[in-house]
């Protein structure tokens, strides 16, 4: 499920960027983005949580610790690149 939900923030951030390079309302897109990266960390907390439950200490230790390192790298990276278009909105009003 994080895979399906991780697929569709980064469709979202590509289509937020699409929009605001075209002109075109990009704040939705921008919404989605942030909000499916969201998902996709509750999904994968969801699954380490399941292999809590059920005692799989084998899959914790060798998936979680790297797991945590691209989260938190992918997340920033999101939240960069969603919020990028206001920042380059806000600059180009200034000149």
């Amino acid at each position: 499920m994080w895979v399906i939900l991780g697929i569709i923030a980064v469709a979202a951030t590509f289509i937020n960027l699409y929009l605001y390079r075209t002109g075109k309302d990009y704040k939705l897109a921008m919404a989605m983005g942030l909000s499916f990266t969201a998902l996709t960390i509750c999904a994968g907390y969801s699954l380490a949580s399941e292999w809590v439950k059920a005692e799989d200490w084998a899959a914790l230790s060798d998936v979680v610790p790297g797991m945590g390192t691209a989260l938190w790298f992918l997340t920033i990276v999101s939240i960069l690149l969603n919020i990028a278009p206001i920042f380059l909105e806000r600059k180009g009003k200034k000149q």
